[in-house]
């Protein structure tokens, strides 16, 4: 079969870096400049980061077992990273994206991520780490299809539909960024996005006339794969579909139990898939709604995503009020038991999750507890900081995983307690200590008055219980040690504790954080250090990759590189014009092939 035209121009980049993965697998290459534009999401000229001048960015579109070459030139002003939330890197920490693993990409230079989405499935999103620069833009799709020879449990659908929600300021994320600096709240956003694009004019007071608003074209009969993530500064977001079931399948790289909901609840950081049905009447448009959650409604009134979800045969537009959100002043647990009915399919032969041979996560002896507890904001030498067990991170100079390769020491401590401490907050760059294969329990404690949502880079976890009230011992008797829904992020409600287990099948340095932005960037995460304890290196894990970029105490490591960003110089510098001239001439070879 002949390959795709755009993958045959980007072939060559296969000469350019290796990749840790075996020589039958496919590649898909990818060429990025990561660069400002100008856009008016809620009618204000604003500066957000895109990709290849897309807002959102590109799709990531693979296959379980693809290699990915992503070769991303920084023509922003400041130092820019790329993280794959979800994606596992297996055994391969250095191109996670994060300050653990990577030193930042320089304005105007370029670097490439090399990966294996190894025995994955499910839907994903890209996005910059570094600054808030998250609230910005940035982000972007990852889409891991099933290998042809593994069913889907599904039929398969007749389309496929990406869905970004998530709140916005009209503040740039410089902005942002400088509030916190300042001790200062963000306060309530400006608006939610959809796809990059404000609300449909549902309401002349609410939304101003002369804002860009997302359109979903649909046939009637047809049904939808609807791949929804929440890419937001901070907020929970109630996902609902004007008179439409939304059949959720899957999360985060598990097929789910299917069942219906008339809207849900999407929390910062976390994505979903839902099979979506256009069997209503065309009458009249629909409106899609992501509206914030646990907060003051009446306040937060002007702060709606809506757009339009149009039949080919529609007759009219849509009209009337926005479908309701649910009402919690009747059901104060509505949310959690939403997500406490998410189970995993587990009679899917899709790749999951297999621990030391057994999928019986619930059978497993656990090696280490941790209880990690965040508080509300706090005062350290001065400065607004939050925390996870009275320490707030602060990221050091050198990434964790260098230090350790070239010996560097007094970068990081390995004293991260086990348990929350009732002793003064201190900054710090304390990581948790484990071992390969260690099995390990996290319980994840809001002391705090809002939703967070926690994410583990490299691995899926259960979640097999949460609960309100603190958590104690007795708590697991609560547990679900059958069928806990396997993903990468979790909401912890406030108040209330979430806990999870996670088979550390893979060495490395791997980042433990809030996504709620604003609580990231003052502190509230950490790593967990997963060593070998037989050594391993260049056989349980990668070696360091050919093109590693060095800084802090390795910085006299680093060659320079003569900065050629777009912001810098011309759109398409030389560099990228022989490589795709060489892709060309790459191309004809194969496609001649192919023809004999």
């Amino acid at each position: 079969m002949a390959c795709p035209p755009a993958a045959l121009l980007l072939l060559p980049l296969l000469l350019l870096a290796p990749a840790p993965a075996r020589a039958t697998d496919p590649y898909a290459f990818f060429d990025w400049d990561v660069s400002y534009i100008t856009r008016s999401p809620l009618g204000v000229p604003q500066k957000v980061i895109a990709v290849n001048k897309e807002f959102p960015g590109p799709v990531v579109n693979v296959t379980t077992n693809y290699n990915v070459a992503v070769n991303v030139l920084n023509s922003l002003d400041e130092p820019l990273l790329i993280t794959w939330d979800g994606i596992q890197q297996r055994k391969n920490c250095w191109q996670d994206g994060v300050l653990g693993t990577n030193c930042p990409i320089p304005p105007g230079w370029n670097w490439t991520f090399n990966f294996q989405v190894k025995d994955q499935i499910g839907s994903f999103f890209y996005f910059p780490p570094l600054s808030m620069q998250r609230a910005a833009g940035g982000f972007g799709g990852i889409t891991v299809n099933n290998r042809a020879v593994i069913s889907v449990p599904f039929d398969t659908p007749d389309g496929d539909i990406r869905l970004f929600i998530g709140d916005w300021y009209k503040k740039n994320h410089t902005d942002l960024r400088k509030m916190l600096d300042d001790g200062k709240e963000l306060g309530m956003p400006d608006g939610v996005l959809m796809n990059g694009k404000g609300p449909y004019r549902y309401n002349d007071s609410l939304v101003p006339a002369g804002i860009e608003y997302e359109t979903i074209d649909v046939e009637p009969g047809k049904t939808y794969r609807f791949r929804v993530h929440n890419v937001g500064v901070s907020t929970s977001l109630n996902l609902r579909i004007q008179g439409h079931n939304m059949a959720m399948v899957e999360t985060e790289g598990s097929y789910t139990m299917k069942q219906n909901f008339t809207n849900l609840d999407i929390h910062v950081g976390q994505s979903y898939s839902f099979l979506v049905t256009m069997d209503q009447n065309a009458s009249s448009d629909y409106y899609i709604v992501a509206s914030p959650r646990f907060v003051n409604e009446s306040l937060w009134t002007r702060v709606t995503g809506v757009a339009i979800l149009h039949y080919s045969n529609s007759k009219g537009n849509a009209s009337g009020p926005l479908p309701d959100p649910p009402n919690d002043e009747y059901d104060k647990s509505f949310s959690m038991n939403q997500a406490r009915s998410i189970r995993m399919n587990v009679t899917t032969g899709a790749a999951r999750p297999n621990p030391q041979g057994s999928f019986h996560y619930g059978q497993i002896n656990v090696t280490q507890v941790y209880k990690l507890r965040n508080m509300p904001p706090v005062t350290i030498n001065g400065k607004k900081r939050t925390t996870l067990n009275g320490i707030s991170y602060s990221p050091p100079a050198t990434p964790l995983r260098l230090a350790d390769l070239y010996e560097k020491k007094e970068v990081y401590t390995l004293d991260f307690p086990m348990m929350p401490s009732d002793g003064p907050p201190v900054i710090g760059s304390s990581v948790i200590n484990s071992t390969y294969k260690n099995f390990m329990e996290i319980v994840f404690q809001n002391n705090d008055t809002k939703v967070q949502t926690y994410h583990i880079d490299g691995y899926a976890f259960w979640v097999v219980g949460m609960d309100y009230g603190e958590w104690t011992d007795s708590s697991r008797g609560t547990y679900n040690k059958w069928d806990g829904v396997s993903r990468c992020t979790t909401q912890v409600f406030p108040g209330a504790w979430t806990a999870v287990l996670l088979s550390l099948d893979s060495p490395g340095f791997w980042n433990v954080r809030t996504e709620n932005l604003d609580t990231w960037y003052l502190g509230q995460e950490t790593y967990i250090r997963v060593v070998d304890p037989d050594g391993g290196y260049n056989v349980t894990e990668s070696v360091l990759p050919d093109n590693a970029l060095f800084c802090g105490l390795l910085k006299e490591k680093q060659k320079a590189q003569k900065p050629h960003g777009s912001s810098s110089s011309s759109a398409f510098p030389a560099v990228r014009q022989s490589r795709y001239l060489l892709a060309v001439l790459v191309s004809l070879v194969m496609l001649s092939v192919v023809g004999h």
